[in-house]
């Protein structure tokens, strides 16, 4: 559970990892088992697994706590080490492994590259310098949204972690490839040693669970419609309810009710009624089955209709 400390001391660690071809089910299957035997585990927020993308062949999942000690903690964990050997069957080559500190999530709208360098000692103050003139580059780039730079962690990890921020995937291959880039590149060849990586964590605002703020790993595209008309009857009925007494045509009371509908189920009828209500069903635990959601569900669609019958056909008739 999470533990609600505060945000800049928080955790995040990014795993990166090869999936054998016809693999990939097997590998989620034990990747949310893992993340089961994760939320256990002291400082816990949140957890999901990215699948691969057009520009990143390996699957991604990111692990977030409330503080070091506690990351470390289940990273170094025998739960975790132990199903790491199970794992490795499903797994081709080493995985890839980045942490960084403080509130530094994966936003949920930006595509994120993820960059570690390798840094001597006496060469910091230098990588630090070359660092800040690729920030200021960058930034005049359009969809750039920030950076930041992270030191290392002792015990945890040796490199340092830079997170570049774009709008969109676009705009971030306009940086990566532009002539700008390549000629800071040229003048940090002494810091050439760096591994790459990027995060597209762009799904909508709907289905947010963590009281923390973290995204989850998205439902199902049947779990999502579902949970979508269960919020959208009662949004629809009440403001048609509404307008009625207005009398507008049809053409404009649709285009105002619609307008009405967005607003309301954007701030109100998700995050109030259908995410505390049907949290546990839109995302799982590994030994769930859903039958109690799914009844929830008929129960609260049942009480709706014979509400709305009442209302319409034997207190009100709409005429």
């Amino acid at each position: 559970m999470p533990s609600g400390a505060p945000a800049d001391h928080a955790a995040t660690v990014i795993i990166g990892e090869q999936v054998r071809p016809g693999c990939e089910a097997a590998f989620l299957s034990w990747q949310h088992e893992l993340n089961s035997a994760a939320a256990r585990y002291p400082g816990f927020i949140a957890a999901h697994v990215d699948p691969p993308t057009p520009g990143r062949a390996q699957w991604s999942t990111i692990y977030r706590f409330d503080s070091i000690p506690n990351l470390r903690a289940w990273i170094n964990s025998a739960t975790r080490q132990d199903s790491l050997a199970v794992g490795r069957r499903y797994l081709e080559g080493l995985p890839t492994q980045q942490i960084v500190t403080g509130d530094a999530a994966p936003p949920d709208t930006l595509v994120t590259t993820v960059v570690t360098h390798r840094v001597p000692p006496e060469q910091v103050a230098e990588f630090l310098d070359w660092q800040e003139r690729l920030r200021s580059a960058e930034s005049s780039f359009p969809g750039f949204r920030g950076s930041e730079i992270f030191r290392p962690v002792a015990g945890v990890q040796d490199e340092w972690t830079v997170l570049y921020r774009y709008e969109t995937a676009a705009d971030l291959d306009r940086w990566l490839t532009s002539a700008q880039r390549q000629r800071l590149l040229d003048q940090g060849k002494r810091f050439s040693d760096f591994r790459l990586r990027t995060i597209d964590d762009s799904f909508g605002s709907w289905f947010v669970f963590d009281e923390n703020g973290t995204r989850e790993q998205p439902p199902s595209r049947v779990r999502t419609s579902i949970a979508v008309w269960v919020g959208l009857y009662p949004t629809v009925v009440l403001l048609t309810l509404a307008m009625t007494p207005e009398r507008f045509p049809l053409w404009l009371g649709m285009l105002i009710g619609n307008l009405l509908s967005s607003f309301v189920m954007t701030y109100v009828t998700m995050p109030l009624y259908v995410n505390p209500l049907l949290g546990r069903w839109l995302q799982p635990s590994a030994e769930s089955s859903g039958v109690r959601g799914a009844l929830l569900i008929a129960a609260v669609m049942a009480c709706w209709t014979v509400l709305f019958w009442l209302l319409t056909a034997v207190l009100w008739h709409l005429g």
